[in-house]
């Protein structure tokens, strides 16, 4: 593969954007009240579920998106560049784009944005920003505003006990708009899913890597690095050092999960980065959802520990998901590795919300971003278990996306057989009286993963071929075993999935586990014996996100974009095929479960067999990683494989300067190994801009001014040039403007006996030279009954100094301590209760909406808009008490009084369980905060 040298190539993509003309207005005259229905833009969920009713207008929606359409003649445009991009005989193979210049490509022109803004405004939104990348505005309101803009209903609709809402039919538009929009984001909450599994008929497992008390097998990184031949690249240096990765979720987690597991593994204490997603709502952990995060984040830094792991999240506005964080990654391009392990089977997604989400992967592929992304844990028939859904449609033959994008790489699944996992197995080390943490001695044989059974129903990888792509990417030929046929197929590649047969080790204070304390003692609980395991094709991205961390390392480059390609090349190499691949040619992912679960499709039961090559349950098989990425630097850009590698760092001299002030970086670029001095420049994004000039290194290092005036985090990426001695390297800072204040807990966990009492020391680290009141509260799961108290006697901490304050947060669980506590804090002093933080249950289920009918906050929220109207007489007063909306039942509920407060008699104590809580200090006069995450397990 012939091409062009990384350092050159960023001089092409100057030349490539000064040839690119801006876009040309598209919105052809007024925007008036003619409307244009957007024909299949109603969820799908939305038609089997069981409707229960209108949204209460007053509900409040956040991180909603105006999503623009790209031009026929963008579109053409696009599709040959990320093909010339992946082109090694082209001029342009591997220069990728920035956010800035992909949005004087392919984004709306200046006026036509300003056209869309000033619509929304019109009808009542507020509008909350325009993607960098000009092909998005985000907005809020109400859902009696977005019913009039939209000319839709907003129902609520309940699926196996669990109320989501969505729109009651196609939503419509303003003629002169519909010609540019793609779709509009977020008028549901219906989310994507984890894609990880429990370890099924064993609700807590007591197997262990090699165990000292059973002698069974789990894995643990050190095992992985065996199989899949990782140590061996790492012994030669290659551990993502100068890479970073981006983690995407839809829940906060709590640090002293990572660490533990990290200590657990005998891996170096390193945290990842957090960034919450702006105008999604506040860190919030969610059950389940908090489990997928926790192993994503672990097995991503274990593999390639040198890398830096960015986790993307989305907050608690009720109708954000994790597809907020990928947008939010990709338009401000984190990091070159996005790893997602949430999807929804094809079926689920409207084909307007199909391709919104995919021109977002496009745009990915643009600037180099690789996308991975789980191909799911219900075999061929992906749908099963889809609450909503119908059951013809849940027994169909069906594929996972964003997994099944032309641009996303998509990760199946494989198992050891039982034989190769059993205790005493020769594949493992034996145990002699105590754990064995890395005990896998070499690669074991793998077939399809595929554990269906009528007890415990359908447990198998992904696989099969897609409906939504109407066009089978270029690069998936040249394989035997590739089936014909004109549209895309997965997976991709395959790893290890299975959660029965020697599942994955990982560590997490989610509730959903079942474990209490989860990896208190190495990898065991809090009672030293048993584990937190789990399985699924999640398990399989983030590793391989590692993987391509170390590729992009040891090829000196800052991003591969779409790796399919060069997959798929080397796989249609012979040699290199039976040496950097593992051909799985057993079994299959077909459901085998029984009529219960595959009684439509007759053909479910014997689809899709593992053969020679290519095949539809494993892709091209699973990797042995070491001749994978000796292949893969064969094949780089010419030249860059002789070049030395570098690691690009930065380090500020606040990562959380005050609004304006100058904070100085400073970047040096050294070689990864041995000694030296690397020369050239640097190119500096800030939030996807390109700073001006390019600074120029000296001795290794300069230095660049940065200033802010817009409070929030804010997105450095650092990419050194490269020179003729030594190879380009990227990374990214992330820095918060405006910060006042941290805050820290210690312990992270309080173990007390139910009915007893236990603390913790929350410290407040004043930055900026900040003094002020912060008034604190704690959010726990509605199930906990408990209460609280926390810093002096009116719930409130003073910082007057540049010293640490400490405050004490005590925790009480018994039903007389408790007895009477506020609902909320009223600054007396007194215990209170948890508010809400919103768990989400299982699988297809979504976290409980404030204001949703029925609901406390509701009546709260109908009472206070009383009060608010009495007090001030005004004319809407008597518009509305002539309409009758507010009722004497809300009025008897909730009082009108500035000091009066509901209070609550609880009758037994909190109930055992592990439960995450979140402690907010915010500032009482610019209502700033800050958050730490604290896990209670009560025994």
């Amino acid at each position: 593969m012939l091409g062009l040298t990384a350092s050159a190539s960023l001089l092409f993509g100057s030349t490539i954007s000064s040839l690119a003309q801006k876009p040309q207005s598209r919105i052809a005259g007024e925007i008036t009240s003619e409307r244009v229905v957007i024909p299949k833009s109603q969820p799908p969920l939305a038609k089997f579920a069981e409707d229960k009713g209108s949204l209460a207008p007053q509900t409040q929606l956040g991180s909603m998106s105006l999503v623009f359409s790209r031009s026929a003649a963008q579109e053409a445009d696009l599709q040959a560049l990320i093909a010339a991009q992946q082109n090694p005989a082209s001029p342009q193979y591997h220069v990728w784009l920035t956010p800035d210049q992909f949005a004087t490509r392919f984004g709306m022109s200046d006026s036509d944005i300003s056209k869309a803004e000033t619509w929304l405004e019109q009808q009542g939104f507020t509008v909350e920003g325009v993607a960098r990348s000009k092909n998005r505005i985000t907005f809020s309101g109400t859902a009696a505003q977005a019913e009039a803009a939209f000319g839709v209903e907003l129902h609520n609709y309940q699926t196996d006990g669990t109320t989501h809402f969505a729109p009651a039919s196609d939503i419509s538009l303003p003629a002169a708009l519909s010609p540019v929009i793609q779709g509009v984001t977020n008028l549901s909450n219906f989310r994507p899913h984890s894609h990880m599994l429990v370890k099924q008929g064993q609700v807590v497992p007591t197997a262990n890597f090699t165990s000292g008390q059973t002698g069974n097998h789990y894995l643990t990184p050190g095992d992985i690095e065996t199989i899949y031949d990782i140590k061996a690249a790492q012994s030669a240096g290659f551990n993502g050092a100068g890479q970073s990765i981006a983690i995407m979720g839809q829940s906060a987690v709590t640090l002293s999960d990572i660490e533990n597991f990290q200590s657990a593994a005998g891996l170096t204490k390193k945290d990842p980065t957090l960034v919450l997603v702006p105008s999604t709502g506040s860190s919030t952990v969610y059950t389940g959802d908090e489990s997928e995060s926790d192993l994503d984040l672990e097995y991503s830094g274990a593999i390639a520990p040198g890398a830096t792991i960015y986790f993307v999240y989305s907050g608690n506005n009720t109708n954000a998901s994790v597809n907020d964080a990928i947008e939010y990654a990709v338009d401000n391009d984190i990091a070159p590795i996005i790893s997602t392990s949430y999807g929804g089977c094809e079926t689920e997604y409207s084909a307007t919300s199909y391709a919104t989400e995919n021109s977002v992967f496009a745009q990915a592929a643009a600037q180099g971003q690789t996308v991975i992304a789980a191909a799911g844990d219900e075999g061929s028939t992906d749908c099963y278990g889809v609450k909503g859904l119908s059951t013809a449609q849940q027994q169909a033959l069906a594929v996972d996306f964003p997994a099944s994008s032309q641009y996303v790489t998509a990760m199946g699944g494989t198992e050891f057989s039982t034989a190769n996992v059993a205790s005493g197995s020769s594949y493992w080390t034996a145990s002699s009286g105590s754990d064995v943490i890395s005990s896998a001695k070499s690669y074991i044989p793998e077939q399809i993963w595929n554990d269906d059974s009528s007890t415990i129903g359908i447990s198998a990888g992904g696989g099969g071929v897609s409906v939504l792509n109407t066009t089978r990417p270029s690069w998936q030929v040249g394989v035997p075993g590739i089936p014909s046929g004109t549209t895309r197929v997965v997976p991709d590649i395959s790893l290890d999935a299975s959660p029965n047969n020697a599942g994955y080790l990982y560590c997490s204070s989610d509730t959903g586990t079942g474990i209490t304390g989860s990896c208190s003692n190495g990898f065991r609980d809090s009672s030293n014996t048993n584990l937190t395991v789990a399985g699924g094709t999640s398990f399989t991205v983030p590793i391989f996100a590692g993987m391509v961390a170390m590729i992009n390392q040891a090829t000196g480059q800052t991003g591969q974009g779409v790796v399919n390609p060069t997959l798929y090349t080397l796989a249609a190499n012979t040699s290199t095929y039976a040496s950097a691949f593992h051909d799985i040619t057993t079994g299959n992912n077909a459901c085998t479960a029984g009529t219960a679960y595959c009684t439509t499709a007759a053909a479910n039961t014997s689809l899709y067999a593992a053969g020679p090559g290519y095949d539809l349950a494993s892709g091209l098989g699973s990797l042995d990683f070491n001749n994978l990425l000796t292949a893969w630097k064969a094949a780089a850009v010419a030249g860059s494989s002789s070049l030395l590698a570098t690691t690009t760092t930065i380090t500020a001299a606040s990562t959380a300067p005050a609004s304006g002030a100058a904070d100085v970086l400073t970047i040096s670029v050294a070689p990864s190994t041995g000694t030296g001095t690397p020369t050239g420049t640097v190119a500096i994004l800030v939030d996807g801009t390109p700073v001006s000039p390019a600074p120029t290194l000296s001795s290794g290092t300069t230095t660049y001014s940065f200033s802010s005036t817009t409070d929030g985090s804010h997105v450095i990426r650092v990419t050194y040039s490269g020179d003729g001695t030594y190879a380009p390297s990227t990374n990214t800072l992330v820095v918060n403007v405006g910060a006042n204040f941290t805050i820290a807990a210690a312990p992270t966990t309080i173990t007390v006996a139910s009915g007893s009492t236990g603390t913790s020391t929350i410290t407040v680290t004043p930055v900026n030279g900040y003094t002020g009141t912060i008034d604190w509260s704690v959010t726990g799961p509605s199930s906990l009954a408990a209460c609280y108290t926390i810093g002096s006697s009116t719930s409130t901490t003073t910082v007057s100094g540049t010293a640490p304050v400490p405050a004490t947060l005590t925790i009480y669980t018994s039903a007389s301590q408790c007895s009477g506590a506020n609902v909320s804090p009223s600054g007396s002093g007194a215990k209170l209760r948890f508010s809400n933080s919103h768990p989400q249950a299982a699988r297809g289920k979504s976290p409980a909406r404030p204001f949703s009918p029925g609901t406390g906050t509701g009546i709260a929220l109908a009472g206070l808009l009383f009060c608010g109207l009495l007090g001030g007489r005004s004319r809407k007063l008597r518009i509305f008490l002539a309409l009758g909306v507010i009722s004497v039942a809300t009025l008897s509920t909730f009082g009108c009084g500035s000091s009066s407060s509901t209070t609550t008699t609880t009758t037994s104590n909190a109930a055992s369980g592990t439960y995450a809580l979140t402690v907010t200090g915010t500032d009482s006069a610019s209502s700033k905060s800050s958050s730490a995450n604290i896990t209670l397990v009560v025994q």
